[in-house]
């Protein structure tokens, strides 16, 4: 029997006992039957001879493949195997980190603005990141043939959920109203556009009668995953951390940005392996992107974000105003372009929030006693390549 205190000792012989066996049960004739079954045109102790060929990987593919996705190894794709392993040091629960400083800062320090700035930011995210797990865990996942890159995603599946966790755990240590902030995204127009706009690109792939080896249809996935990987991880979250990180800037919130900053590596690599899946089905498939759609998706994208900015910032607070928001956006927008090697959507834009990718390194002095010493944490260790 197992030892749950030591897993690894070795378990100890049973001991004498002087009770009376019962008879055992005879399921002789069960192994004689599949035995003959096995043995139909082989002799009595020949090895039952398999044609099944072992599996090549340069016979895999992202989708569409034909070769076994229960077995891993060997790796076609290596890179994802990697992104799985550099995941698993980045991690952490909302537990980890002290947020008792929060709670004097939302009932003590924050202006009315800055409350409005906090409380909308979190009835996004708190939404928006259900919606991602539930892209990557129905709508995608299944889809891959190639069991590297599930392994990848079902632990993305779990980073979205632990994130729902985190913004759930920020309102109830605040004390927000549970049942008014989470219905901000039904009720507030700018944020519900973004929500809407994500449940349509979502809606269109999540079917069971979706074939992507027709050339429409696998159009419409591959834009749907650059949506999800380069937008709406890629800028909309990246860049949706911001007026939290702004605040933290200035001492103020410093347990809820130091929980996004978490998060936000978590969704840089969900972005950059997004991106990456993309490219490689697009060499794959011999897939050329329609150019419009791409400029119709940006210009859909920008205009949800400039709605959302001009409502959470409808006051801008003190080194953050809606103009730094929008143009963030479309800076970080072509950086995401760049990386799948299409057009940069916004040609000349600048970055107006400079220190904003700092927040993903974490190298920051802690106080031993009261947060959680992430220099000493495997999540220091991670990689961005």
């Amino acid at each position: 029997m197992l030892n749950w205190d030591d897993p690894l000792a070795k378990p100890e012989p049973a001991k004498a006992t002087h009770a009376v066996a019962e008879k055992p049960a005879d399921y002789s004739h069960v192994m004689d039957e599949a035995v003959e079954a096995l043995q139909t045109d082989t002799a009595i102790g020949d090895p039952v001879v398999s044609d099944v060929k072992p599996v090549n990987p340069d016979d895999k593919r992202v989708i569409n493949g034909m070769t076994d996705i229960n077995q891993l190894a060997p790796f076609k794709y290596p890179w994802a195997w990697e992104y799985f392993l550099n995941a698993n040091k980045n991690h952490w629960t909302p537990l980890d980190i002290n947020m008792a400083q929060d709670v004097h800062d939302y009932q003590r320090k924050l202006t009315l603005e800055e409350r409005h700035v906090y409380e909308n930011v979190l009835s996004y995210l708190t939404t928006s990141d259900i919606l991602a797990m539930r892209n990557i865990g129905l709508a995608v996942m299944e889809k891959m043939s190639a069991p590297e890159l599930q392994i990848y995603q079902a632990r993305q599946v779990y980073e979205e959920s632990l994130h729902t966790w985190t913004y759930q755990h920020c309102i109830e240590t605040i004390g927000l109203d549970q049942g008014e902030i989470y219905n901000r995204y039904r009720v507030v127009p700018e944020i519900n556009k973004k929500i809407q706009i994500t449940n349509r690109r979502l809606a269109s792939i999540l079917r069971a009668d979706i074939n992507l080896r027709d050339p429409d249809e696998l159009h419409n996935f591959v834009m749907a995953y650059i949506f999800f990987g380069a937008i709406f991880e890629g800028c909309w979250f990246y860049n949706g951390f911001s007026p939290i990180f702004a605040l933290q800037r200035r001492g103020l919130m410093k347990g809820t940005a130091e929980q996004l900053q978490y998060i936000m590596r978590d969704e840089v690599l969900h972005a950059s392996f997004g991106i990456r899946v993309v490219k490689q089905i697009i060499q794959e498939e011999n897939l050329t992107l329609d150019k419009q759609a791409l400029r119709d998706m940006w210009d859909e994208a920008e205009a949800a974000e400039i709605g959302y900015a001009g409502y959470i910032m409808r006051d801008p607070i003190l080194g953050y105003s809606k103009e730094d928001h929008i143009g963030q956006f479309r800076f970080t927008a072509n950086r995401r372009a760049k990386q799948l090697g299409i057009d940069e959507p916004f040609p000349g834009a600048e970055a107006t929030l400079p220190w904003l990718d700092e927040q993903a390194n974490l190298r920051k002095e802690k106080n031993f006693f009261e947060t959680r010493v992430t220099e000493y944490q495997t999540g220091g260790a991670l990689k961005w390549d």
